[in-house]
C-alpha cells in the first residue's frame, strides 16, 4: 500500500530526500490520513522521526528537528521527508506509516548511511 523510496548512502553533512508513495490511495481518503516516518536501528526500537496530520499539523523527534522537514503532495499521493545535515547516528532503515479511519499501512522501509 505504501512505497518507501529515496534512501542510500552519503556522507555526514549530507542530504536525502525520502518519498511515500500510496499510488492506490484515492485523494479524499489521502487528505483525511496522518502520516509518519520512523526509524530503527537493528536490536532497538522502532522511533518516530516525523509526523504530519491530517489538518497539516507537522511533529518531529528531538533529535532531527530543524534538520528534517516533512511535507505531503496530495496531487502526487506522496509524503516526503527531507533531511539535511545527515549525521551518522542518523543511520538506520526508514519507514512510512499511514493511520486513519479504518487505515494503518505499513511501507517495506528505505535504508539510510550515512558515512563519517
Amino acid at each position: 500500500q505504501l512505497q518507501a523510496s529515496g534512501g542510500g548512502l552519503v556522507q555526514s553533512g549530507g542530504s536525502l530526500r525520502l518519498s511515500c508513495k500510496a499510488p492506490r490511495m484515492i485523494t479524499s481518503v489521502f487528505w483525511t490520513t496522518n502520516f509518519d516516518w520512523y526509524r530503527q536501528v537493528p536490536g532497538k526500537q522502532r522511533e518516530l522521526v516525523a509526523g504530519i496530520s491530517r489538518d497539516g499539523h507537522t511533529n518531529y523527534g528531538d533529535s532531527v528537528k530543524g534538520r528534517f522537514t516533512i511535507s505531503r503532495d496530495a496531487t502526487r499521493k506522496t509524503v516526503y521527508l527531507q533531511m539535511n545535515s545527515l549525521k551518522t547516528e542518523d543511520t538506520a532503515k526508514y519507514y512510512c506509516n499511514a493511520r486513519g479511519s479504518g487505515i494503518d499501512y505499513w511501507g517495506e522501509g528505505t535504508q539510510v548511511t550515512v558515512s563519517s
